[in-house]
Order: structure tokens, then C-alpha cells, then sequence
């Protein structure tokens, strides 16, 4: 009985499984019955794609580790796992593939068991999957070039087509076996194209059981691989990806991928997605052709971008209230209430003039008009992508994209309750019942919520930092007032409060970022969607919120939070009582709001890209050392494949969100650094060629996977570019200065020099800094003054209040009503605006275009004519065959009658 435990961590026990359409093979209760592969010795060949006979092709490929060789007490384990694996390659015998198992060349406890599916396996698999195959060539005309005259320049980026040939185009339709001879099968070899096979083969290693015993089912070569009875399992690589395969035969299309792709010579070309597509699948070509495109037009995002900030930047010799902040005899006049409690001391203006400087190149005229830009921008790219995508869909016949996906083992593992269905009124299975669906759901919502407020007290933690060590700075930093010391011109206590801040933030970021994947897998898991695709779904939401939270709460908190509620120096407002708010620079917090965003999207490209290429490349160097010298010159194919690195299934999961995540940083706080679509462009060209170059070199072959479109991140993105239009407008409105210029430019700086006066910034400064009274400290002690400030009675902070000694002193004054006013009517303008534009490119963009539209309707007629004029063949001939036989009978009847 000891056999009939369950030990193995990663199996899933499954009862009373209905949908699997896996034919039973028998009982597997008996050793005798099990058919296992005979051991081969490798016949020398390290390229062979081959089983021995070099006639039969490896489709697949399963590793493990013989027990007879292991030096391990756990003989029960063992004989267990042995026993398992016998069942499963007994049962992958049962359900027609062919197996070749091959001991390693370098290491004796291991085996390969290489898999191979025969014709009918494939026929029978590919109906039951609903893959299209090719029925005849495609004879429509394909769009011509649209550059004209241009054709050279592009001809100079798009890849050779005498080392990359285009493929030719059929017309498709989901296989049946009772219509094998309407399809294009030129070669039986080649009708199934290598990535179609693969995917075939691991449809059945995925339902093929292993284990039945008093009524528990356990299946799929997934488990087997978490719990250890193989090491490994993967489709092969076709060949070295640095030379041509020694197989004249074979096509060398990892290699040409590497050349024309992954080799940073080609980072100027554009990719060979149908190649890609064709190597890797089509979910690994969408995600290529979304990044391909998104790059493309970052690439005018970018452009416009460096052109407002040279504008700010030719400029800023031009701002005059940067001027007067500089002015030795108005910035160097102008004393400063301290910003905090005990330590800080008063302080002139003037030792804000680089950083006076810096912000103008940011807040200026041009920001306004690359926010409106960028609100434009999202919607055309989101609406062009989707023509883009519908596109694809047509070239890549995934338009009627037919998959009956089935339910997730860890789903059917737990339908216990039994209910009637409403439709076809027969019973079936349920994992739980409404209310136990009920409880799961607020679980999982009170687990997401949870972590959310962990990642706010996170933020608080840097702001009580920032709180307390402005303190520190604000003592030790500024020694003088007369602004000569170097330090003290370009590291104010503001400055360096800042930076260090955003660097410790992106430390915590990263750390943060490593939990919250194991938190949200754990919590999909106890979520239990039915399929994949409901669980990649429902992780892509839960992991992007706590990303969105993670990486934008603080660049939140700086725009629209620091600074905007201190009070003023009489009465200043405290964190948790102890902790005085912090205040922004006299010209506000955009600066602040761009180190941050420079910091954490610098640092973060720097350390994805290092860590995509420096982990794979440090993890297979140590494997090659630890290896034979030259042992890849004799080991074959699929031993050079399993010491490559296994990319897991969500690795693309993570790129998605390393990408979307940019794209909410490109899109939500563009109004404050102009140039972060210049630093996602040219992250984005290195990030591709190195995701190819990790791809080609460094990871096992995908099993390729079909996908129609790149699925939830489509709305994740539409929701980030109508949220990005508020966010634009606030920081114009309240971070920066700009409103508050336009209202005093327009309001309060005429001269009453006559009316064909000039408008002025002049005096600006003096304007937005009120009056404080230093003896009205309620605590003198916490006032501190410095030694330096001399016969001075006054302070000056950022605000717009009455001064002391009128009726209403220190409470807001008209001008503070006025500004108000004018950004939220800006903010009103500026977003009804944009989302009108908006509205009429989405209504004006088709998602589909007439083009792509007409060749759907086309091909789709053209195939159901084929298909129907063949069955009409078909049945006319059995028509004229009965017509002969009954001609024939009445004849042989009516003969001997006329006799």
C-alpha cells in the first residue's frame, strides 16, 4: 500500500476527469504492462535532429536522471518515481508517439528520451486541436510599398530577403482527416512545420496520465517535471546559433535569427517577425511585433520631446523669475522661514538659483504643449496598434483563432460539488459552491488590498525619511549665505534630500517588486481560475496593480501631495504630530518630480537589462565550466539544449509588465520631464535585441503557443492613457508654476505706465512669497535663528496669504482665490480637450482597416469555394459510382427477363 501514497510535491490529484480527450490505454497497475524505450547509443552526429535512423524526427525532448545511478537511501522514493515514469512513457507509447531514449555523453545519470509523433498522431491532433494547415497558395496581391522613392532607405533597415526569405502565403483551414487531399501536402515531412509539431507533442505530454489507482488520476509531463521525475522538458533548438548546421537539410533558422536579429549589428534593422512567429509561435511573435511597434512610435514621442526641452533649455538665459532668484540684490535680500523645526535655519533665496536654473529648462511653455502632445500621441498609438494587430491576425491566421481550452488541472483537481447545469441541464463538477466562491473572492480581495497598504506604509516610511533627514542637511549643508561655496551652490539641503530619497525608493521598489510576484502567484493560485488564460488574466491585474503602486506612489506623493498642505510658518501641519510636512522649493516641486523620475526609470532600465544579461549568460558559463573542455563539439543537440537555461511560463509575463510599466511612466508624468521618451527609445532598441539575443543564446526552445493578441495589457494600457491626460493637467496645474505665472503675467504685472505697457514678469518672486513675522513663532525655540540674519524682523515662505498686521493676516489672500480658479479651469479645458481629440481619432481610426477587412472576407470566401467545390467532387464521383452500380444492377435484372 505504501505505493499508492502520494508524495510528490507538484502532482495534482485528479478525480472523475471528464474533459480530458486522452483515450484510456489500460490498467497501469501491473509493471509487466509497461512499454518503455530501449536505450541507443548516440550515433556521433552533435546537429542531428534525428532519432538514430535519421528518419524519424524529435519533436520533443524529456530529461531525467536514471535511479539505478543515484547515490541516495530513498530507494522507496525512487522505485516510486521509476515505476511513474515507466507508466508515462508506457502511455505516451499507447497513444502512438515513438520514443529513443539515449544516455548522456557527459554525465551517466542522465537520459534523454527523445519523443517522436508519427503521421497520424499528428493528423488526429492537429483536427482535435482546430490548427490551420494550408490548403493552396495564396494568390492575393499584397500590399505595395507606401514609401514610393523611399524603397532604398527602407530596403537599407529591412532584412535581406536573399538570407531571409519571405514566406509564402496559403490559403488556411482547420485540418480534418476526412479532407486530407484538399490541403497542400507537397511532403508529408514538411506539412507539419516544426514548431506545429512541437506543439502537438506537448498537447499530449500534457494530458497523458501516469498514475490511476482506486479511482485518482494524475497527469501531465508539468507535474512530472515539478516533482522531480524529470529534470527537464523542452523542444529542440535546430541548430548551433553562431554556425550552420552540419545537417544540409536542416534550415538554420536559430542561426539566422541570431545574425539577422540578435546580433547587435542588426539593431538598425527591423525584425523578421515572420520568422520569429514561425520559430517561436505567434505568442512570442506578438509580443516582439507589439514592442517592435511601440518603439517606432516613441521614436516621434521622443523627437518632440528633445525639441521642447531644448526650447526650455536655449531659454532659460530668458526666465526672469529664475533672474531674480539669482539677483544678489533681490534672491540674495530675501530671507527664508526655516523648513523645519530646531535645526534649520533661515536662509536666502539665492541658494536656490541652480536649481532655479534646472527648472526652467522643465517649466516652461514647451512642457504645456508636449502634455497636449502626448494626450494625442497614446490614442494614436493605441489606435494604429490595433490596426497593426488586426493585420498579423490576417498574415498569421489567427483571425478565428479556434482553441477549446480546457480547464486547468489545479482547477478540475478541486470540482467536488456537483450542480446542474442551467443550459444543458446535466450534471456537472464545481471546485466550490456561490457561497464558497463568494468567500474565496473577498479573501483574495482583502489579501491584494492588504499588500497595497504595505506598499503605502512603504511610501510613508521614505516620506518620514525624507522628513527627518532634511533635518540633517538643512544643518550640516549651508555653513554661509554668500553662496560661494561649491557644494552649497549645487547640493542644497532640497537637492540632497531628493536624491538620496529617490535612490533608497528605487532600492525598495526592487525589493518590494521580488516579493509581490510570489505574493500575487499565491494568491491566483488560491483564486483558482478555470483556465490559463483566466489565471494570466487575473495575475496580469493583480501584479501591475502592485507594481502601479509600487513604482508611482512616490512620484504621486511628490507631484500631488508634498508641499500642498504645510500651512505656514506660525502654524505649520505635522505628520502623526511629530513630523512637519514637508515644503517644495520656491519654484515647486517639478524638479524634485523629475530626479525622481530620471532615478527610478534610469535605474530601472540599467538593472533589467543587466539582469537579463548578465544572470542567463553567468548561470550557462558556470555550466560550460563545470562541463568536459570541448565537449560541445561532440555532445548532441539535446544535451547542448538542456544545459541552456528553462525560461518559465511567465517569462513573457515579465517582459509585458517590465514594458507597461515604462509605459505608464512615459505617459502619467511626461508634463515633468520631457525627455522620458527619449530614455524609453533607446531602452526599447537595446531591449529587444537583448531579449532576442537571450532567446537565441541562452534559453531552451518555447513551446510555441498561438495567441491572437497580446491579450490583457490591451486595456491595461487604454485605462494608464485616459488616466495620463489627469495626471498632465495636475502636475501642470499643481505642480508646477506654470499657472500661477499666466495669472500674475496677466493679471498683476501691467505697470501703470499707460495703456500700451508691456506685460512683465518682473516682481514675480516678491509676489509669491508672503510675509512672516518672526516674533509670532508660537515656540521660540523652534524658530532658531540664524546668526546671520542681522536686523531682519521678517521672513519670507511660499504662499499666498496676508502679512502680518493686516485684518486678515495670514489667511489667503484674493490672488491664492485667483490662482485656484485658473488651474481648475485649466484642468477642466485642458482635459475635455484632449479627450475630444481622443474621441474622434478612436471613432475616426478604424480598428480594422478596409484593406485587411476586404482580404479576410476574400480569403474566407475563396476557402469555403475550395472546400465546397472539393466536397461537390467529392460527392458527384460517389454519385456517379452508385449511378454506374445501380445501372448496372437493373441491367444484370433485366437481362435475363429480355432472354
Amino acid at each position: 500500500m505504501e505505493e499508492e501514497e502520494d508524495e510528490d510535491d507538484g502532482d495534482i490529484v485528479l478525480e472523475n476527469l471528464g474533459q480530458t480527450i486522452i483515450p484510456n490505454c489500460g490498467s497501469l497497475e501491473s509493471q509487466h504492462d509497461f512499454q518503455i524505450p530501449e536505450f541507443e547509443e548516440f550515433n556521433g552526429l552533435s546537429d542531428s535532429l534525428y532519432f538514430n535512423d535519421g528518419q524519424r524526427r524529435i519533436d520533443f525532448v524529456l530529461v531525467y536522471e536514471d535511479e539505478s545511478k543515484k547515490e541516495t537511501n530513498k530507494k522507496g522514493t525512487n522505485e516510486k518515481q521509476r515505476r511513474k515514469r515507466q507508466a508515462y512513457e508506457s502511455n505516451l507509447i499507447c497513444h502512438g508517439l515513438q520514443l529513443e531514449a539515449t544516455r548522456s555523453v557527459l554525465d551517466d545519470k542522465l537520459v534523454f528520451v527523445k519523443v517522436h509523433a508519427p503521421w497520424e498522431v499528428l493528423c488526429t491532433y492537429a483536427e482535435i486541436m482546430h490548427i490551420k494547415l494550408p490548403l493552396k497558395p495564396n494568390d492575393l496581391k499584397t500590399r505595395s510599398s507606401a514609401f514610393g522613392k523611399l524603397n532604398w532607405f527602407t530596403k537599407v533597415l529591412s532584412v535581406d530577403e536573399s538570407i531571409i526569405k519571405p514566406e509564402q502565403e496559403f490559403f488556411t483551414a482547420p485540418f480534418e482527416k476526412n479532407r486530407l487531399n484538399d490541403f497542400y501536402i507537397i511532403d508529408r515531412d514538411s506539412f507539419f512545420t516544426p514548431a506545429t509539431r512541437s506543439r502537438i507533442v506537448y498537447f499530449i505530454l500534457s494530458r497523458v496520465k501516469y498514475h490511476v489507482m482506486n479511482n485518482v488520476t494524475k497527469f501531465g509531463i508539468n507535474r512530472l517535471v515539478n516533482s522531480g521525475i524529470y529534470k527537464a522538458a523542452f523542444p529542440l533548438h535546430d541548430c548551433k546559433f553562431r554556425h550552420r548546421s552540419e545537417d544540409p537539410s536542416c534550415p538554420n533558422e536559430r542561426h539566422l535569427l541570431y545574425r539577422e536579429w540578435a546580433h547587435p549589428r542588426s539593431i538598425y534593422k527591423k525584425q523578421p517577425l515572420d520568422l520569429i512567429r514561425k520559430y517561436y509561435g505567434e505568442k512570442i511573435g506578438i509580443y516582439f511585433a507589439w514592442l517592435g511597434y511601440y518603439t517606432q512610435m516613441l521614436l516621434l514621442a521622443a523627437i518632440v520631446g528633445v525639441a521642447c526641452f531644448l526650447y526650455g533649455y536655449l531659454n532659460q538665459d530668458n526666465c526672469t523669475w529664475s533672474k531674480e532668484v539669482c539677483n544678489p540684490d533681490i534672491g540674495g535680500q530675501i530671507i527664508m522661514c526655516p523648513q523645519c523645526d530646531r535645526l534649520c535655519p533661515f536662509w536666502k533665496l539665492n541658494i536656490t538659483c541652480e536649481s532655479s536654473k534646472k527648472l526652467c529648462i522643465f517649466d516652461s511653455f514647451g512642457t504645456l504643449i508636449f502634455a497636449v502632445f502626448m494626450g494625442v500621441w497614446v490614442t494614436l498609438f493605441l489606435e494604429f496598434w490595433k490596426r497593426r494587430q488586426a493585420e498579423l491576425e490576417y498574415e498569421w491566421d489567427t483571425v478565428e483563432l479556434q482553441q477549446e481550452e480546457q480547464a486547468r488541472p489545479e482547477y478540475e483537481a478541486r470540482c467536488t460539488h456537483v450542480v446542474i447545469n442551467e443550459i444543458t441541464q446535466e450534471e456537472e463538477r464545481i471546485p466550490f459552491t456561490t457561497c464558497g466562491k463568494c468567500i474565496r473572492i473577498t479573501l483574495c480581495a482583502s489579501a491584494v488590498f492588504f499588500w497595497i497598504l504595505l506598499i503605502i506604509a512603504s511610501v510613508i516610511g521614505i516620506i518620514v525619511y525624507r522628513l527627518s533627514v532634511f533635518i540633517v542637511f538643512s544643518a550640516k549643508l549651508p555653513k554661509n549665505l554668500n553662496g560661494t561655496d561649491p557644494i552649497q551652490k549645487y547640493l542644497t539641503p532640497q537637492t540632497a534630500t531628493s536624491i538620496t530619497a529617490s535612490i533608497i525608493s528605487f532600492i525598495i521598489i526592487m525589493i518590494l517588486n521580488t516579493i509581490y510576484e510570489k505574493v500575487a502567484i499565491m494568491i491566483t493560485n488560491f483564486e483558482l481560475p478555470r483556465t490559463q488564460t483566466d489565471y494570466e488574466n487575473s495575475l496580469t491585474m493583480k501584479m501591475f496593480l502592485f507594481q502601479f503602486v509600487n513604482y508611482y506612489s512616490s512620484c504621486f506623493y511628490i507631484a500631488f501631495f508634498k508641499g500642498k498642505f504645510v500651512g505656514y510658518p506660525g502654524d505649520p501641519v505635522y505628520w502623526l504630530g511629530k513630523y512637519r510636512n514637508e515644503e517644495c522649493d520656491p519654484g515647486g516641486c517639478l524638479l524634485e518630480l523629475t530626479t525622481q523620475l530620471i532615478i527610478i526609470m534610469g535605474g530601472k532600465a540599467i538593472w533589467n537589462n543587466i539582469q537579463e544579461v548578465l544572470l542567463p549568460w553567468i548561470m550557462n558559463l558556470i555550466g560550460r565550466y563545470h562541463r568536459v573542455s570541448g565537449s560541445e563539439k561532440v555532445t548532441p543537440r539535446w544535451e547542448q539544449d538542456y544545459h541552456l537555461q528553462p525560461m518559465g511560463k511567465l517569462g513573457l509575463f515579465y517582459e509585458y509588465l517590465e514594458m507597461i510599466i515604462q509605459f505608464g511612466f512615459v505617459t502619467l508624468f511626461v508634463a515633468s520631464f520631457p525627455l522620458a521618451p527619449l530614455l524609453a527609445l533607446v531602452n526599447n532598441i537595446l531591449e529587444i535585441r537583448v531579449d532576442a539575443w537571450k532567446l537565441t543564446t541562452q534559453f531552451r526552445r518555447l513551446v510555441p503557443e498561438k495567441a491572437q493578441d497580446i491579450g490583457a495589457w490591451q486595456p491595461i494600457m487604454q485605462g494608464i492613457a485616459i488616466l495620463a491626460v489627469v495626471t498632465n493637467a495636475m502636475i501642470i496645474a499643481f505642480t508646477s508654476d506654470m499657472i500661477p505665472r499666466l495669472v500674475y503675467y496677466w493679471s498683476f504685472s501691467v505697470p501703470p505706465y499707460g495703456d500700451h505697457a508691456d506685460y512683465t514678469m518682473q516682481g514675480y518672486i516678491n509676489n509669491t512669497l508672503s510675509i512672516f513675522n518672526i516674533a509670532d513663532f508660537k515656540n521660540k525655540s523652534k524658530g532658531n535663528p540664524y546668526s546671520g540674519l542681522g536686523n531682519h524682523t521678517t521672513c519670507r515662505y511660499r504662499d499666498f496669504r496676508y502679512p502680518p498686521g493686516h485684518p486678515q493676516e495670514y489667511k489667503h489672500n484674493i490672488y491664492y482665490w485667483h490662482v485656484i480658479a485658473a488651474k481648475l479651469a485649466f484642468i477642466i479645458v485642458m482635459e475635455h480637450v484632449i479627450y475630444s481629440v481622443k474621441f474622434i481619432i478612436s471613432y475616426a481610426i478604424p480598428d480594422v482597416s478596409k484593406l485587411t477587412k476586404s482580404k479576410i472576407k476574400r480569403e474566407k470566401y475563396l476557402t469555403q469555394k475550395l472546400l465546397h467545390e472539393s466536397h461537390l467532387k467529392d460527392i458527384t464521383k460517389n454519385m456517379g459510382v452508385i449511378a454506374e452500380r445501380m445501372i448496372e444492377a437493373v441491367d444484370n435484372n433485366l437481362r435475363p427477363k429480355l432472354e
